[in-house]
């Protein structure tokens, strides 16, 4: 028996999986160095946390571009690193999982007049170990939709750190002409204040002049206010505080681009490359290797065989004078009288199909959500370039005029100087076009990061779906 036994044993545990090196990482490594080139790494022991530091305090030394700001987080985001432990204990289930089942051992010892009999049974799942080819199938599975999840996390930090490194330069270059134009009021005020000492001034110019300077200076505090949110906001993504909060950015967003860039086909790159899809087409196989295995064992829910070992000591009382032992075998099988297993197979089988509609539906939402993010790429650059080619050059134009009219009185024969009202006016409407002109640039950078988003991780929909996926994966288990 033992010939037969030890075998099975050895090719029982070959078909266990093992533990990786790096906890799955290089799957994920590999997945982002692909979609965005940028470096990850799991941070579990001291040195590597060293490395890290030494990495994130060189690229924090100039101003931070957006493609060091990336790097930074994905070096030192410490909410990634959480997701990077998920997967770790993703692995550690499905290594569990390929694990056949202990074996029990029973030990019992029953004395009374003149004898002792002692029994001991070696116990044995025999379903568990006949579906354990199946249930390490399914742990694959979710340990696949452990390291796309994680490939998610990391490309999503990567678009949100783009976004916010956007945000904090549009945010800050609006406080600088902001200040800008204050000075400029600054020096109208002084100049009209001292038309007022030489008796030329005019009481309700310079209260108009004063408003307006209230007005700017409002407007500063608030443009202060929303940069030093945007820059707090970066800083959290970049995983920084105390001292790392001093780090540079530049003072202007990059210009916009000559051209377009072309996607043939938006929804097929979407439908390709979608880490979302990937994880729920995995989450589709992992329920129908999981409904397969709930048809194949509805019946016979619990199977275990017993080998029984009984040693009875020699009985005076009953003139036996040697111990007697005997030897056999137990089979214990669940009768499905009440519970055939109908209840477990509809389940299985509805889960399946939901994770199959899910799945359809997400596609769908994919190939909307590219062809919407596409066209808001391409309009927001048009509206972009129009602020920046037609919009603030008549501005401009305007605006001189306005200034050389005021400042000495052209064509005053005519009565078409202009007074301070329409100065200031004026003044009003060029700093919102310059405001509007410099959110348009924002808005393009920012759709163009979206775009990119959704063409990799989804967007809102996407998100929703992934967490309905996986609230299905766990209930499942």
């Amino acid at each position: 028996m033992r010939y037969v036994f030890f075998p099975s044993v050895v090719l029982l545990l070959a078909g266990c999986a093992q533990f990786s090196v790096d906890g799955g990482m290089s799957d994920v490594a590999s997945g982002v160095q692909q979609q965005i080139g940028k470096e990850v790494v799991k941070i579990s022991t001291d040195a590597q946390a060293g490395r890290a530091r030494e990495k994130v305090t060189l690229l924090l030394a100039g101003t931070l571009s957006a493609e060091q700001a990336v790097q930074v987080a994905l070096l030192n985001n410490r909410t990634l690193q959480a997701v990077y432990n998920e997967l770790g204990i993703s692995e550690a289930e499905y290594v569990q999982a390929s694990l056949p089942p202990n074996p029990a051992l029973s030990l019992m010892r029953i004395a009374g007049t003149g004898v002792a009999n002692f029994e001991v049974r070696l116990i044995g799942d025999i379903l568990s170990l006949i579906t354990l080819p199946r249930r390490t199938a399914i742990a694959a599975e979710r340990f696949g939709q452990a390291r796309y999840r994680a490939i998610g996390a990391t490309l999503r930090l990567a678009a949100d750190t783009r976004r916010a490194h956007v945000r904090a330069i549009a945010s800050r270059q609006q406080v600088d002409f902001l200040e800008q134009t204050r000075a400029t009021a600054d020096a109208a005020a002084r100049l009209i204040a001292g038309m007022g000492e030489a008796g030329g001034g005019d009481q309700l110019d310079q209260a108009e002049i004063a408003a307006f300077r209230a007005e700017i200076g409002t407007r500063v505090a608030q443009a202060k206010l929303q940069a030093h949110r945007d820059h707090e906001a970066l800083a959290r993504l970049l995983g920084l505080s105390g001292a790392g909060l001093d780090f540079r950015l530049p003072r202007e967003l990059p210009p916009l681009p000559l051209s377009l860039d072309s996607l043939n086909d938006v929804e097929v790159e979407a439908i390709k490359r979608r880490v979302d899809l990937e994880i729920a087409r995995r989450e589709v196989t992992a329920l129908a290797k999981s409904l397969s295995l709930t048809e194949a064992t509805r019946y016979v829910s619990m199977l275990q065989l017993a080998g029984i070992f009984n040693n009875e000591t020699a009985n005076p009382l009953t003139n036996f004078d040697t111990a007697i032992n005997r030897g056999g075998g137990q089979v214990d099988l669940q009768i499905p009288i009440f519970d055939t297993g109908e209840a477990r197979t509809r389940t299985a089988r509805e889960a399946y199909m939901r994770a199959l509609n899910l799945l359809a539906g997400q596609a769908v939402d994919a190939r909307s959500e590219a062809r919407v993010a596409y066209e808001t790429y391409r309009a927001t650059y048009d509206i972009a370039r129009s602020w920046r080619d037609r919009v603030l050059p008549l501005r401009q134009r305007v605006s001189k005029e306005i200034m050389l009219r005021y400042t000495t009185g052209v064509l005053a024969g005519q009565g078409l100087r202009v007074d301070l009202f329409k100065y200031l006016t004026d003044t009003r409407v060029r700093i919102a076009a310059n405001a509007a002109s410099l959110d348009a640039r924002r808005d393009f950078l920012l759709a163009a990061i979206d775009l990119q988003a959704v063409l990799t991780i989804g967007g809102e929909t996407a998100s929703k779906s992934a967490s309905t996926a996986k609230t299905t994966s766990i209930d499942m288990q």
